[in-house]
């Protein structure tokens, strides 16, 4: 039922041969990334992997216990028990196939698959048929939701972007005036109601405002309650048929922020959100407050949709696009 609610086409997943039992296509091999230094945030994930790594070293050759390390450095990252396991069959099967014979091959291997389970650079999508784009956010409470919006839409300014904000999360006081504030603070303009207004009324005022004041990025906070789904439900359907009122093509984004310090948990919320719900991207918040850097791949399994943007810092420029090659350089490099 993924990508169905907003008729998005779903990103080809790359871990199909799960069934089909063939060999997922990787990426050419090219020289990898050189880890940078604001990837310093993963140096206590690296230290996982480098421990396999110095495993790795101690012997030449693929043993039960070369596994067994393997598999603990991946659940100690919180690669997740499934993506774990699937990463292990992989690789063993892959060790078979190409006949590899040490454990520095199946390092490699293993980046090669990291990678390729991320995917590409996954940059946001603007309209080509519309002069405005816009752009639905949902994320439970507490998981840096409103604070992304806010980082998104200083980044996407100083790229030269005419943005605005509506705050649609109405059923939390709190979150309008966040949002509010935030605005002032990165000097974009916010349209809102008072609380308890119908979020759709708040959506309809904004494209209107939008397209009277020339904006070319609408930013959408939505309300994120897991406890009223079916109402959520109908609420992102009525914003949706708002939306292509205005802006046929639209909504051009649905990402959900996903808390990195919740860990699996996270996991599960996000899976109730997606089970309906069309998401195009996910956006990673509070990754320097956790060891548990492989949290990313589990959410590019899980979720199947690209990562846009990790979170690492409550200032307005601590939002980074997700770079996948050069993040899963960053956790074999060398201390």
């Amino acid at each position: 039922m993924l990508n169905r609610f907003f008729g998005q086409k779903p990103q080809e997943d790359p871990k199909q041969n799960k069934t089909t039992g063939e060999a997922a296509p990787t990426q050419p091999t090219e020289q990898p990334p050189v880890a940078e230094p604001r990837f310093t945030f993963l140096n206590r994930t690296r230290q996982i992997f480098n421990r396999l790594g110095n495993t790795v070293q101690e012997t030449d050759t693929i043993t039960d216990s070369l596994w067994d390390e393997l598999e603990e450095s991946l659940l100690g990252a919180d690669v997740g028990p499934s993506t774990t396991i699937w990463l292990i069959e992989r690789l063993r099967q892959r060790a078979s196939d190409e006949n590899m014979r040490t454990g520095g091959q199946v390092q490699q291997a293993l980046r090669e698959e990291l990678s390729s389970l991320l995917g590409k650079p996954s940059a946001l999508r603007f309209s080509k048929q519309s002069p405005l784009t816009v752009i639905l956010v949902i994320g439970v409470n507490g998981s840096g939701k409103t604070t992304s919006i806010a980082k998104m839409a200083y980044r996407l300014k100083r790229e030269g972007h005419n943005v605005m904000l509506a705050a649609g999360d109405t059923f939390r006081a709190a979150a309008i005036d966040q949002l509010q504030e935030w605005g002032n603070r990165v000097e974009v303009p916010v349209i809102s109601q008072k609380p308890n207004s119908d979020p759709g009324a708040v959506v309809f005022d904004a494209l209107q405002a939008a397209q009277s004041r020339g904006s070319d990025v609408l930013i959408v906070d939505t309300a994120g309650r897991l406890h009223t789904k079916f109402n959520l439900m109908e609420e992102l359907k009525k914003i949706n048929k708002i939306i292509q009122r205005f802006v046929p093509d639209g909504p051009h984004e649905l990402l959900m922020v996903i808390d990195a310090t919740t860990g699996q948990n996270a996991l599960l919320q996000a899976r109730k959100f997606a089970e309906d719900i069309g998401l195009t991207g996910v956006i990673i918040t509070k990754m320097d407050s956790t060891a548990k850097g492989g949290f990313a791949f589990a959410v590019a399994d899980d979720l199947g949709v690209p990562i846009k943007f990790i979170g690492m810092g409550e200032k307005v420029e601590n939002l980074m696009p997700f770079e996948p090659q050069n993040f899963v350089a960053a956790l074999f490099a060398q201390q």
